[in-house]
């Protein structure tokens, strides 16, 4: 049991908001996103959990249904979005290293 951050009221881990005062238990931010066609009727479901520090991953199937998740701690979730960002191009980064080197 752990107190309600806003009324102190005793609270069990499995609620999602105070049985006292109805206040929501846990500060997420929720989006879906379409899979590719190839994956027809699934989405992912990505909830970024703010008190708690952490994101998750769930694959949700065409009846509402969470198939699997994963969850990843900030600095996971930061390297993720540095993968996913747009690709740095190749020949650049090599024109870069070669006059570092020259230097």
């Amino acid at each position: 049991m752990t107190p309600c951050a806003h009324c102190g009221g005793e609270v069990e881990e499995r609620y999602r908001y105070c049985p006292w005062c109805a206040a929501p238990l846990r500060r997420k931010l929720v989006e879906f996103f379409r899979a590719h066609e190839r994956d027809h009727g699934k989405a992912l479901r990505v909830s970024r959990y703010l008190d708690e520090r952490h994101v998750r991953f769930s694959v949700w199937d065409e009846s509402g249904r969470a198939e699997a998740a994963v969850s990843v701690d900030e600095r996971e979730a930061e390297r993720l979005a540095r993968f996913l960002g747009p690709p740095r191009p190749r020949q650049r980064t090599i024109d870069a290293l070669l006059e570092t080197l020259r230097l």
